[in-house]
């Protein structure tokens, strides 16, 4: 087991994965920017380095400041949490050559599934369906539209190296087909250096359904059951749930079988996601990998008892999983609630600041996993989430109650935040009886 790892991430995750650490008897480097001074997991790190200014490039995004801090504070290992570097393969090249082992897949496995045509092709070479479209990029407006015609409208046009809706555009027609083409090529190029599209058939009104994943360097690979993210604002979740709600027995174990083949296929070790479409005929398509931890891998660990970060830790110092799939079965139902720092009331507008009052919920089924406390100041510069409000019960209908009677006890002023809008939606018939899509908080707050 390792000695002393670095957290090269910040906020609720970095927390998170120094409480694995502290119970692993792991000694902890955390490191931050100047804008996170007052991070809270700074005061229980055995020793932490200022990096750089608040701009994420000059800090958590700065490979040289964080391969430098890893040295300077002698550790053995760096775990990425999610977003920042935790999919940049080249980030795991600088680590390996530098004696450092990267708490994730290899460069090579995350290069592969990172590059969603390349692991469109991992999948159909595993067995795994994906939604009907392009064999591979689209070189041209003619080409698109040739891909179009043969799988028929509407189509979406999705970046390779895309994520978070960017680079992603929806055709009804040929000309919204080659002006889309074009602004999606365009945005992927800003957004990651990247111009490759390539074509998908639109599934209208799916649900977003996905299977996480783990496995050691010894051939072990476990999936640990689903998760229905399909509450979501433009491609963003804001609501997790495992069990999903329509999923029958056979097509769980059908999905759980799939990723399981692709994750066998690419070579993969490590925590991670395997992300499929489900249409309202039940049929899945697989959609992409997620070759990191999840925002929302608490609901899996509830319904489990699995501590995923944990067990990635054991899996890269070269331990072997702790579990067969025989030995996971869930239980109840669990729910995560993503508290963002936004307003609901005004487009979810950014709404940083000081927190001047917080009252966390508590109590039986509820779980709390934030960065946050009463006077702390959120910053402008990084993602809007402050907390994660996760409840686990028998069932999904006690769940849901434990969710209102938690949002309603939770209190923070001084911010404005989601809670707002997880009240209302709590009241929603569709939401209660799980009959939502992708759509629904678009359509929700289109209603209004």
């Amino acid at each position: 087991m390792f000695r002393r790892i670095l957290i090269a991430n910040r906020g609720e995750i970095a927390l998170r994965i120094m409480r694995a650490c502290k119970e692993l008897g792991i000694e902890t480097v955390a490191v931050y920017s100047e804008a996170d001074r007052d991070l809270l997991h700074l005061r229980y790190a055995d020793e932490t380095v200022c990096i750089g200014p608040a701009p994420s490039g000059q800090s958590y995004l700065n490979i040289p400041a964080l391969i430098a801090a890893a040295e300077i504070a002698d550790v053995e290992a760096i775990h990425p949490g999610y977003g920042f570097l935790s999919e940049n393969a080249h980030f795991v090249e600088v680590c390996q050559s530098c004696n450092i082992k990267f708490i994730g897949p290899s460069p090579e496995t995350i290069a592969a599934v990172g590059d969603k045509v390349r692991a469109k092709e991992i999948a159909r070479e595993a067995g795994v369906q994906g939604v009907p479209g392009s064999d591979g990029p689209v070189e041209s407006e003619q080409d698109a539209l040739a891909v179009a015609r043969r799988i028929g409208f509407p189509v979406l046009i999705k970046a390779a190296a895309g994520g978070g809706g960017r680079g992603m555009r929806v055709a009804h027609n040929d000309v919204s087909l080659v002006n889309g083409y074009h602004s999606a090529r365009a945005e992927a190029e800003g957004a990651f250096k990247n111009s490759t599209v390539y074509i998908e058939k639109y599934v209208d009104r799916p649900r977003h359904v996905e299977i996480q994943i783990i496995a050691d360097m010894h051939g072990n690979v476990v999936h640990l059951g689903e998760r229905d993210c399909s509450m979501q604002r433009r491609h963003q979740k804001l609501v997790e749930e495992s069990p999903c709600p329509v999923l029958d027995e056979d097509t769980r174990r059908r999905m759980g079988e799939a990723a399981v083949r692709l994750a066998r296929a690419s070579g993969y070790y490590s925590a991670g996601t395997v992300e499929f479409l489900l249409d309202r005929d039940g049929n899945f398509y697989f959609i992409e990998v997620n070759s990191r931890i999840q925002v929302e891998h608490p609901v899996t660990e509830e319904v489990t008892g699995v501590d995923l970060i944990r067990e990635m830790i054991r899996v890269a110092a070269g331990e072997k999983l702790s579990f067969t799939q025989d030995d996971i079965r869930p239980k109840g139902h669990a729910i995560e609630f993503r508290i963002n720092a936004e307003d609901p009331e005004s487009n979810f507008k950014p709404s940083p600041g000081l927190i001047e009052t917080l009252i966390p919920p508590s109590g039986p089924g509820v779980r709390w996993d934030s960065h946050a406390y009463q006077g702390y100041r959120v910053p402008p510069h990084y993602d809007s989430m402050v907390a994660k409000l996760i409840v686990h019960r028998a069932t999904r209908q006690e769940a849901l109650a434990t969710a209102r009677r938690a949002l309603e006890e939770m209190q923070i002023d001084g911010i404005k935040t989601t809670r707002s809008l997880f009240l209302r939606v709590l009241e929603h018939s569709d939401f209660i009886h799980g009959n939502i899509d992708t759509g629904f908080i678009d359509r929700f707050f289109g209603q209004r």
